[in-house]
């Protein structure tokens, strides 16, 4: 055979494409891959500030109780056993709004009310929410503009609401049981 019928090799490129976008995407995963091991190795399993910190104490108190500490010890305070009751809290959804008496402005507030004897205050107060929000209407049209203002003018009126909403479940259901009443919202306008 002849050199002539032969092709010639020698100018071709050595490395093709096919070759090329193969082994760049493996040196890449190599390489991610490597640092990947190599951040596991150093980081080792370092204990977070919180738990190093708890490590410490639990050394500095087997220690301390290896070498049988003979300070003075700590010896508890006992409580007296007063019983604390649960507070429970009753949001009317929708605010009152009436005018005030003797003035043009009108007063926009979000009632709410507390108790701490059982649930069937609460209970009381959702049934009979028609008639309590109507006496509240009355007590609220009944105070002037200058006795709501300032936090000695809501106080007398939480504490009329307060009555008033009493007195009502204390006509229907022979019990009142409301100890507060709160406004969440107050607009005088």
């Amino acid at each position: 055979m002849s050199d002539a019928a032969l092709p010639d090799l020698q100018g071709r490129p050595k490395g093709g494409l096919l070759k090329k976008l193969i082994l760049f995407p493996l040196g890449i995963a190599l390489l991610g891959g490597g640092g990947f091991g190599a951040g596991l190795y150093y980081a080792g399993e370092r204990l977070s500030p919180s738990q190093e910190v708890l490590r410490l104490i639990e050394q500095e108190s087997a220690a301390a109780e290896a070498e049988g500490e003979t300070g003075p010890k700590r010896v508890p305070k006992e409580k007296p056993e007063t019983p604390v009751f649960e507070t429970q809290y009753y949001e009317f959804p929708d605010p009152l709004t009436t005018n005030l008496k003797g003035s043009r402005r009108f007063l926009q507030i979000g009632v709410g009310v507390s108790t701490q004897y059982d649930a069937s205050v609460i209970a009381n107060v959702e049934t009979h929410a028609m008639a309590i929000r109507s006496d509240m209407l009355a007590v609220i049209s009944g105070f002037a503009e200058d006795e709501v203002e300032g936090t000695a003018g809501r106080a007398a009126l939480a504490t009329a609401l307060q009555d008033a909403i009493n007195t009502r479940l204390e006509t229907l259901e022979g019990f009142g049981g409301i100890e507060g009443v709160y406004f969440p919202s107050f607009v005088l306008q």
